[in-house]
């Protein structure tokens, strides 16, 4: 499949899990240059880092300036929205990040930014909706499409997001798993959205990812989450697989199990192409573009 081209984000690629530490015990080599080849090796052409806060945002740009094919975005999670003020100074934290996501061309959105109410045990929803609206004064800023997550909250973040929308230059709404309705509201802001495996867990998910028109589709695999699994209603879709070892009994050559990786883009590939009876080359080929178009045109 090397000749399909396509782009991954990858949301922890700073993990230490693909140096091969968890929990800070090593448990095999260091395999990042493997995971990049085997990336690059399935037709993915570049991948963007997604950052979590504001030094997870300088570690992945700190990594994306290492290697031609990473790029990195600038943001704070809504779960991690709480740093805004554990801080101490709020302003500074964003400004921080506006300097940060102006600093180099290897940045390519801000984000991750956004609402979770699915895991409000992290940060409150008065704290994540006030420090996504305040990161509206960054995407003004920087005029850097935005890189989005919704989860649980589609009221509260069409309401920010529409309040705010002058502001924005462009924009993903990731990880989608989503309504049909949702779809629409986010395509009538000009959005594009973005599946992954966890967009693809039900029928249901593939009903609504066939009901967007592919010049609105992304591609990505959040790794190292978010996997497709053999409960997933499209798992029986997925021809390309790779050998994988337990972390503990890791081989040269081998994938981990359970540590979703970009290579893994081609399975998600594969799932959307078969649900919507399209051609994979084709579908490939229109959702690269997309993301070209937004996160890569200089223009």
């Amino acid at each position: 499949m090397a000749s399909t081209k396509v782009i991954s984000s990858a949301f922890k690629f700073i993990d230490p899990i693909f140096r091969g530490l968890y929990h800070r015990t090593k448990k095999h080599e260091d395999d990042f240059k493997d995971v990049l080849q085997r990336a690059a090796d399935v037709g993915v052409q570049k991948i963007i880092i997604t950052g979590g806060n504001l030094e997870d945002s300088k570690d992945a740009l700190k990594l994306a300036e290492t290697e031609e094919c990473l790029f990195s975005t600038v943001g704070c999670h809504p779960t991690r929205s709480n740093e805004f003020d554990k801080h101490g100074d709020p302003d500074k934290y964003l400004s921080d990040l506006i300097e940060l996501a102006k600093s180099s061309e290897k940045v390519a959105a801000l984000g991750e930014c956004g609402l979770d109410y699915d895991r409000t045990q992290f940060c409150e929803p008065e704290i994540q909706k006030k420090y996504f609206e305040r990161q509206m004064e960054a995407a003004e800023s920087t005029k850097l499409p935005l890189f989005l997550h919704m989860r649980s909250a589609a009221s509260d973040f069409c309401e920010i997001v529409a309040r705010n929308r002058d502001k924005i230059s462009g924009g993903v709404v990731h990880s989608f798993t989503g309504t049909k309705q949702e779809a629409a509201w986010i395509l009538d802001q000009g959005f594009y959205i973005g599946i992954n495996g966890c967009s693809l867990k039900t029928q249901d998910n593939l009903d609504v990812m066939c009901s967007i028109p592919c010049d609105r589709l992304m591609i990505e695999t959040d790794a190292p989450w978010c996997e497709i699994k053999p409960t997933h209603a499209g798992f029986r879709s997925i021809k390309t697989t790779f050998p994988s070892k337990k972390k503990e009994r890791w081989e040269k050559g081998s994938c981990i199990k359970g540590r979703n990786e970009p290579a893994h883009i081609i399975q998600v590939l594969e799932v959307m192409a078969a649900a919507r009876q399209e051609d994979e080359e084709e579908l490939a080929q229109i959702m690269y573009e997309n993301t070209l178009r937004l996160f890569f045109n200089k223009s």
